[in-house]
């Protein structure tokens, strides 16, 4: 595995960079055994094995899903990220160019002891919602 750093921010940062690779394993590795993520909506969906699942259907649902950080602010064991969250929705593993969103994202990760113990986002769910309704 790539050397994370000690810091709450490198952790978050390093977590960030396994989402963005779509590396299901390398997320896992940096999740604490009680890891929570919790989704815009307030859902929260616990335990690595839960979210194994869940981040590998969710690359398949957006092959191309990435997220951009434009500012990051840590404070103690939280950093929170502010960026842009994009990707392409496809049912069928075809990424038609009208089934592309884009959206600002918010991040508050909590890191304890080097792994990320809960990872909250902050975003519009909109754009890709009107397109799983209605797109290819």
């Amino acid at each position: 595995m790539e050397s994370i750093g000690k810091t709450p921010e490198s952790v978050a940062n390093a977590f960030l960079r396994f989402i963005n690779r779509h590396d299901v394993d390398g997320i896992v590795a940096l999740m604490s055994p009680g890891h929570r993520l919790v989704d815009s909506l307030g859902n929260t969906v616990d335990g690595q094995q839960k979210l194994r699942e869940g981040w590998a259907a969710y690359f398949r649902m957006v092959p191309d899903y990435a997220v951009a950080i434009e500012e990051s602010y840590p404070s103690g064991p939280v950093v929170v990220m502010l960026g842009v969250a994009q990707g392409t929705f496809t049912r069928n593993g075809v990424l038609y160019p009208e089934n592309r969103w884009k959206t600002p994202v918010a991040i508050r990760a909590l890191i304890e002891d080097n792994l990320v113990s809960e990872w909250r986002v902050y975003a519009d769910n909109d754009p890709i919602r009107k397109i799983m309704a209605t797109g290819k």
